[in-house]
């Protein structure tokens, strides 16, 4: 029973008794064929938490003594648990499940205390896949491939799907819309995701299958059993919502490709990034939106799964451009990508976008391109500098309309923007004719740092100062320059705040030269005025 309506709501269900033994026995190279099982401290003692296929046959049941099963299974591999590496795990799982459709999320609700269950949100998916019957047999292939146990539901609700795989006749269950309540009503009350305690009490009133809550009347049910039975109930039939909640951002943009087989060379791997690119194009251009964060999936055979996340300085659409950015990462700067047996699906996510202005190519913009950068030549870039080296370390300097010199210009990161040329705007007089004229040096300390000083007189240029714990004797001297506070910015002198400066460039006797400058007027402003070195000559 399937439904092939790609606008139905359908929702699969991946339970994985098998998970935590699985998991240990793959993360320690230990032979899945052998009886293994989990111990963990719970009431009564140490008790068996999880077991596989083979201890199960030995006589083992989950929820026993430690000391009983061993003494009915003596050969029986006990290692601790590790709920936290299976929690880890499972998520690795969910995400790779995400070459299916990208809402994947790990089961908030396992039959046991330790996760062992996915939720695909498989809705309009299953075309991409020849339809609901090719994408279970193409994830149970895969699974099997990978030595896991695995049961999978589908319905249209999660509730039902989650019942159907775990407590359905067969391993995998199709249902459609109309068969939900047909279906679960064979089956037992556990499916309804209902703690036992609950169950049990509901098995004395002789309640033990679905269908024998239909006989009971809505009120006395709340009143004896609380909302929860009730609101399972209604979560399995679809007359409640329950959505999945995948820990993704939303994906406005998204392209796929899948191999018939894994590709292993570098090469073949940039070439698919390419052609995803250039089908992302179409589709921001069609929404006038041009991405500014982007994220690659790459799934390998095994069932491993590698993520590769790109920024861009400025909305871009250009399909060359965003794959330049991926191969850079995949060639160039460890970004540790192992091949393994190959990539059979690659999925490339536009998780930011903002909308992008286009512009009317100029007729002699080839011209022009010879004597200064386009804009878009600067960007990319800034982008190639941001994803290497981190957009945080790569900005440009924008100036402001100050005299203070830390003041005149400010760091502007590159996620902020690259503003287009302006061919026609130009600098302002007054700051290139100060500039020209003062001499400002080439390197500015982040943060004017105190040095201490001997002069000739007290309102003179320093003979001799130490920074930095070495002593400059200082040989040549200019200025003063003579620099006031904002009084529009700054509070008055009498309220102990900004002063005067006097900048010196001064040179020692090694021929190195230096920006200093003294803090306050003296005998006007301060009787000890404070000198700062502030920069330093090329």
């Amino acid at each position: 029973m399937s439904s092939e309506n790609s606008t139905e709501k359908r929702i699969l269900s991946l339970w994985l008794p098998d998970w935590p033994v699985y998991r240990l026995a793959r993360a320690n190279k230990l032979d899945p064929n052998a009886p293994l099982a989990l111990r963990g401290a719970r009431q009564g003692g140490e008790r068996v938490v999880a077991l596989n296929g083979a201890a199960r046959g030995l006589g083992v049941s989950r929820g026993q003594l430690l000391a009983d099963a061993l003494a009915v299974a003596s050969g029986l591999q006990v290692h601790g648990e590790d709920p936290h590496g299976d929690t880890q795990a499972l998520k690795q799982l969910s995400d790779w499940c995400g070459r299916y459709t990208p809402w994947t999320a790990p089961d908030p609700t396992p039959v046991h205390e330790e996760p062992d269950g996915i939720l695909l949100d498989v809705t309009g998916c299953a075309h991409l896949f020849g339809g609901e019957a090719r994408l279970v047999e193409d994830l149970m292939r895969r699974l099997t491939g990978f030595g896991l146990p695995a049961r999978i539901g589908m319905a249209p609700y999660p509730g039902a799907a989650w019942a159907v795989a775990r407590y359905g006749p067969r391993a995998v269950t199709l249902v459609a819309k109309d068969k939900v309540r047909t279906v679960l009503d064979p089956l037992p009350l556990t499916s309804l995701r209902l703690d036992m305690a609950m169950v049990d009490d509901l098995a004395r009133l002789g309640m033990k299958q679905v269908r024998d809550l239909h006989q009971l009347p809505r009120a006395p049910m709340v009143a004896r059993f609380g909302k929860v039975l009730a609101a399972r109930l209604d979560q399995a039939l679809g007359r409640a919502s329950e959505p999945i909640s995948p820990d993704m951002p939303l994906v406005p943009f998204r392209t796929r490709l899948q191999f018939a087989e894994g590709l292993v060379a570098l090469t073949d791997i940039e070439q698919a990034i390419r052609l995803l690119s250039d089908e992302m194009v179409p589709l921001l251009q069609q929404a006038d939106q041009g991405a500014r964060r982007l994220e690659l999936h790459l799934f390998r055979t095994d069932g491993m799964r590698f993520s590769i996340d790109v920024g861009t300085s400025m909305p871009s659409d250009d399909g060359a451009h965003i794959a330049a950015l991926f191969s850079e990462r995949l060639t160039g700067f460890g970004q540790g990508l192992e091949i393994g047996l190959g990539i059979e699906v690659m999925v490339l996510h536009v998780t930011a976008a903002d909308p992008i202005a286009h512009t009317q190519a100029d007729i002699t913009e080839v011209k022009k391109s010879r004597l200064k950068p386009r804009p878009a030549d600067l960007g990319f870039l800034v982008d190639r500098l941001g994803n290497r080296l981190g957009f945080d370390r790569v900005g440009r300097f924008e100036p402001r309309e100050s005299h203070i010199p830390e003041n005149a210009v400010v760091f502007i990161p590159a996620v902020a923007g690259i503003r287009p040329l302006e061919e026609d705007r130009e600098p302002h007089d007054w700051r290139m004719e100060e500039r020209q004229r003062v001499g400002r040096p080439l390197r500015m300390l982040p943060c004017a740092e105190a040095v201490e000083t001997i002069a000739e007189v007290p309102d003179g240029p320093p003979r001799q100062f130490r920074w930095r714990r070495v002593t400059y004797h200082v040989a040549r001297s200019e200025g003063p320059e003579r620099i006031a506070p904002e009084w529009w910015r700054h509070r008055t002198v009498s309220q102990g705040h900004a002063h005067v400066r006097d900048y010196y460039r001064v040179e020692d006797d090694q021929g190195r030269r230096f920006w200093l400058y003294r803090d306050g007027l003296f005998g006007r402003e301060t009787v000890n005025p404070k000198w700062f070195v502030h920069g330093v000559f090329g």
